[in-house]
């Protein structure tokens, strides 16, 4: 009786997050807000959802396998996020016209050759080694 409450409990805080992560999609004026919104509400979802799972089966090798896939979500869906999202400012991805400062800004060669390689951080070209 108390397993099944806790279950019920777990499954819907997560789908709760899952919703918000959604609703984040459609809500958010750009990009980046979407993906930092998205990733970190779907990432606890998610992970509540197996948490849920695990007791569910409350079986030894099904919550070993919860418990891989918790971390490896956690581990990688914000490195994932950051990555697309510095791709997308490179790309030339405009922000929210009410974002107040932008951190990389001059940070980033935005075209030609070595396009996202980052400057040096006296403004200066990154020098290239000899060959």
């Amino acid at each position: 009786m108390m397993i099944n409450i806790a279950i019920s409990i777990l499954a819907t805080l997560g789908a709760l997050f899952v919703l918000l992560a959604a609703v984040g999609i459609l809500r958010m004026p750009d990009t980046y807000l979407r993906m930092a919104v998205t990733t970190k509400a779907a990432t606890l979802g998610v992970g509540l959802i197996l948490l849920a799972t695990a007791v569910f089966f409350s079986d030894l090798s099904t919550t070993t396998r919860v418990l891989a896939i918790i971390l490896f979500i956690f581990l990688t869906a914000p490195v994932g996020a950051h990555l697309i999202g510095r791709a997308s400012y490179i790309a030339g991805n405009k922000l929210w016209e009410k974002t107040l400062m932008d951190d990389l800004e001059g940070k980033y060669r935005k075209t030609g050759k070595n396009i996202g390689q980052p400057r040096n951080l006296d403004g200066g070209e990154k020098s290239e080694p000899a060959d």
